[in-house]
């Protein structure tokens, strides 16, 4: 999995919130609006989400936490899982064997 640059996303939250406020601030000014829409496709792209909110939120959780904690959270691993070196089984076989 390729993840952008810290500070790429970094960057990309910052206009995301900085578009935000001032939608926020006038939500009948199309421009700003657009703006603000751009900005968080954008972030959808960078941290691969449909949704620029969950976009947004997954930037500050990839920003605060380390890569391997980040990867960790994104596959659904708990700190108690363990890596066993043998991938999940994919298939139920019978006691026959077929």
């Amino acid at each position: 999995m390729l993840l952008p640059a810290k500070a790429e996303v970094a960057r990309q939250l910052n206009k995301y919130r900085a578009w935000e406020r001032v939608m926020l601030a006038a939500p009948s000014d199309r421009s700003a609006r657009d703006s603000f829409e751009d900005s968080g496709y954008t972030l959808c792209v960078l941290m691969g989400k449909r949704c620029a909110r969950e976009a947004a939120h997954a930037a500050e959780r990839y920003l605060r936490t380390s890569l391997v904690t980040y990867l960790r959270e994104q596959a659904g691993w708990t700190h108690t899982d363990r890596f066993t070196g043998h991938a999940p089984p994919t298939v139920q076989r019978s006691a026959a064997g077929g």
